[in-house]
């Protein structure tokens, strides 16, 4: 299948490590212009040297804490500017730390609602006067499963993907006369295969890093029906379809990616 990807201008944020790498070496496979957003200036120009060797278009690295509507802008902009345009965006950024809700100290929180969902809001509403103007656009964003089943310690992370997969259906509404689409990825759990595919930030390396060993997988791979837990190249796939022209009628769709975890 031709996802006619080549040449296409695309954002992904949060793109320095596991998920958003994966999802911005496989537009660069296509050919695209690829934008590497991410708040590790060093894993983003590491992320950009790889998508130049895969054989991308053009390629910008933009170290941007997407928490920031001022960086944010600046990102959108510097986009525009490099690529001429902005054809797509993928909102990768996310963020959590698994605990009870009563143990939960607010300051994670606040972090969890800043990473997941005002990043999504911050960079969403950037790129839109830009995608109206052109009559064309589609935004993917990453969800989870906890956000549409809800799930044991990720109360408040669940509520701010909830909250992302609502905004993609309300947005699909307002603005599909426009030409634009809205469409949510849900991982399941997906892991680095190697310390290689991830940055000194990233969420594998701090809060989750005990839990990359193989007694771990074997734990969590238990729970699937396939069997195996998510790997990068998983997601990246269905996000390409979901931002290429073969899924032109699809919009305000929520996919699990997620080895059958959930099934709705």
């Amino acid at each position: 299948m031709d996802l006619q990807l080549a040449s296409k201008s695309v954002i992904v944020t949060g793109s320095g490590s596991n998920i958003g790498r994966a999802i911005a070496l496989a537009f660069a496979r296509e050919g695209a212009k690829v934008a590497i957003v991410d708040i590790d200036a060093a894993q983003c120009n590491k992320v950009a040297a790889e998508a130049r060797a895969l054989g991308a278009a053009e390629v910008l690295a933009l170290a941007t804490d997407v928490t920031s509507w001022e960086d944010v802008q600046k990102m959108a902009q510097g986009v525009e500017a490099g690529f001429g345009g902005i054809d797509v965006l993928v909102n990768n950024v996310g963020w959590t730390f698994d605990r009870m809700f009563m143990e939960k100290p607010r300051e994670e929180w606040e972090k969890e609602i800043q990473l997941n969902l005002w990043s999504n809001i911050n960079c969403t509403r950037a790129v839109m006067d830009t995608m109206v103007k052109a009559g064309k656009g589609t935004v993917v964003n990453i969800g989870s499963d906890a956000g549409r089943m809800g799930e044991f310690r990720e109360a408040v992370y669940g509520a701010t993907k909830a909250g992302v997969i609502a905004l993609s259906k309300s947005l699909a509404r307002e603005y599909g006369r426009k030409g634009l689409r809205f469409n949510t990825v849900c991982p399941g759990t997906t892991m680095p295969d190697s310390d290689e595919e991830i940055g000194e930030r990233s969420i594998w390396a701090t809060g989750m890093k005990d839990w990359n060993t193989p007694e771990m997988r074997e734990r969590i791979a238990k729970a699937y029906p396939l069997r195996r837990v998510g790997r990068p190249d998983d997601v990246s796939n269905a996000v390409l379809f979901m931002a290429s022209d073969c899924a032109s009628f699809i919009t305000g769709q929520t996919l699990s990616v997620s080895g059958g975890y959930t099934m709705m």
